[in-house]
């Protein structure tokens, strides 16, 4: 008996091998998805000497000289702002620190932010030192917990983009490949519709299913989360509609050849996943090197998830993220006529 299981077993097992490598998805998610993501996160939290804290300097009488000894330091890079824009900075997590220049130094920080408790403590440090006495200056802290300035007020607006992306992603360009490879297009063509009509239906339907997901999101932040809206829902609606159009087109263009579910499955991981990761969803995108930042700053969602922060955190107006619409929109437009051309029903 066991001579006749042997062959069997070892059969069986070549066939569950020959199954898993022929499935582009299966090995993505086993080989590639592991590295890709600890190669991202390497290059964002990567080791080598300590990099400095970020520092503004909110601008004023003796705000120059202050930022000049802060900057000389090798712990921290700082930069003169004006009072409102250096805190709109701490609040989008593009520097950890407030100094506010006088007799007593004032520092604003969050103190549920580690970067932000580790960078008054250099800051101090290195002016304590400047200072030169035996007794330290008696600085002034004022800490910044309010809504606006949280991590949690940083990450709603990037699930919100995310929800975007999924959505153009996996329920347009995904959905289409599972009507094509359960032949239910062929079905559809025999109709009297015109081809471009079950195109806008996919994603006016998505719409539909996108606007509640982000209401849902926008109550709880609001209501739970205690997120601010600083700015104008409409604005806000605006930017989302735009993502939504943008990966709509980049979700059709990438299911526009795909046979089968389990490509059409790796190919979006493989677009979707460094976006996740890059963008500035779970951790600001200026934590890449210079050299990455046009490339960051190239990816679709990047300028959605900026958008989105700027108004709902920072009160901005339809001309401040006008940059990131236009550039959402000519995303777009490229991916539908592309995707046009290249569209297969069958």
């Amino acid at each position: 008996m066991s001579r006749v299981k042997r062959p069997a077993l070892r059969e069986l097992v070549l066939t569950r091998l020959r199954s898993f490598y022929r499935e582009p998805s299966q090995v993505f998610w086993t080989f590639v998805l592991p590295i890709l993501v600890a190669t991202v996160l390497w290059i964002a939290f990567r080791s080598g000497p300590p990099q400095p804290v970020a520092v503004a300097v909110a601008e004023g009488p003796g705000a120059e000289p202050l930022r000049a000894v802060l900057d000389a330091s090798s712990e921290v890079t700082a930069e003169a702002l004006d009072a409102g824009a250096a805190r709109a900075a701490l609040r989008a997590g593009k520097v950890d620190l407030v100094v506010v220049p006088g007799a007593r130094p004032v520092y604003e920080f969050d103190p549920t932010r580690p970067e932000s408790r580790l960078a008054r403590m250099l800051a101090d440090d290195v002016l304590q030192r400047a200072a030169g006495r035996s007794d330290p200056v008696e600085a002034v802290e004022v800490t910044t917990t309010e809504p606006g300035s949280r991590y949690v007020d940083f990450l709603v607006p990037g699930i919100i983009g995310i929800t975007v992306m999924s959505s153009g992603l996996w329920g347009v360009g995904f959905a289409v490949v599972e009507l094509r490879t359960k032949r239910l297009m062929r079905r559809f063509l025999v109709t009297p519709m015109r081809r471009g009509d079950f195109l806008l239906s996919l994603l006016v339907s998505r719409a539909c299913f996108l606007g509640l997901e982000i209401s849902t999101l926008l109550a709880f932040g609001a209501l739970v989360l205690d997120v601010p809206m600083r700015g104008s829902l409409a604005l806000l609606t605006a930017v989302a509609a735009s993502g939504a159009l943008m990966f709509a087109g980049l979700g059709l263009l990438l299911a526009s050849r795909a046979q089968n579910m389990q490509t059409a499955g790796g190919i979006i991981n493989l677009v979707s996943v460094p976006m996740l990761l890059a963008s500035g969803t779970f951790f600001s995108s200026s934590r890449f090197p210079d050299a990455l930042q046009p490339l960051v700053r190239a990816l679709p969602l990047t300028p959605l998830n900026d958008a989105l922060r700027a108004v709902m955190l920072e009160g901005a107006g339809a001309s401040e993220v006008l940059p990131q619409i236009a550039t959402l929109l000519t995303w777009g437009a490229v991916s539908l006529a592309a995707s046009v051309k290249l569209f297969r029903w069958e």
